[in-house]
């Protein structure tokens, strides 16, 4: 399989990219936030790549960051969803939002994405809310826009539920639904009050 190519990048749009290597151009299919990470045309460029093989294709899809591909391939794992749409929900938000969505069981956010309805959205959600830990994504996605003041305090609010009582699962579900529903909720005390009354402010 093909983990990862390094090369010039000859051709860009929102949605693909042409790569060339070892004399050898590559067409790999992006979504919107690594378009947004790309440089411009002439220089060299790596790409992390998902190598998906079928009976009559072969198909590359390139990320520019490890959190990406590993939301990709997750959401490429529940069943009627495929590499397009896993795709399609990664161009619909940062990983950190769609992450969030999916932790906090969030479908309405997910089906408001171009080319995912309700039905898919919600067991997209169903598949998946146990196996995305959104503030590992939220974190990286914020290391990534050098904006990482935020993870901190939602790792302390964290583990002041789990000394309250709640067990990690639980604790990391109440946090990621206050941070889906208040974004503007800055600090731990907040966070802590928010999840202790349901999110109610």
């Amino acid at each position: 399989m093909i983990y990862h190519i390094r090369g010039v990048l000859v051709e860009k749009d929102p949605t693909r990219v042409v790569v060339e290597a070892a004399g050898v151009g590559y067409e790999i299919f992006i979504p919107l936030s690594t378009y947004d990470r790309l440089p411009k045309t002439g220089a060299e460029t790596k790409l992390l790549t998902f190598h998906c093989v079928r009976e009559d294709d072969e198909i590359l899809f390139g990320f520019a960051t490890p959190a990406e591909k590993a939301l990709f391939a997750k959401l490429n794992d529940v069943s009627g969803v495929g590499p397009k749409v896993a795709l399609s929900v990664l161009s619909g938000g940062s990983v950190g939002e769609i992450a969030l969505a999916i932790a906090s069981g969030n479908a309405k956010r997910l089906a408001s994405i171009k080319g995912l309805g309700k039905k898919t959205a919600e067991k997209i959600c169903l598949e998946l809310r146990d196996k995305v830990n959104a503030i590992e994504a939220l974190s990286a996605t914020q290391r990534s826009s050098g904006k990482d003041a935020a993870a901190p305090i939602l790792r302390d609010a964290i583990l002041a539920l789990s000394a309250l009582g709640f067990n990690e699962e639980t604790a990391n579900k109440m946090v990621s639904d206050v941070s889906a529903k208040n974004p503007e909720a800055k600090d731990t005390e907040t966070i802590i009050r928010l999840a202790l009354s349901g999110g109610k402010k």
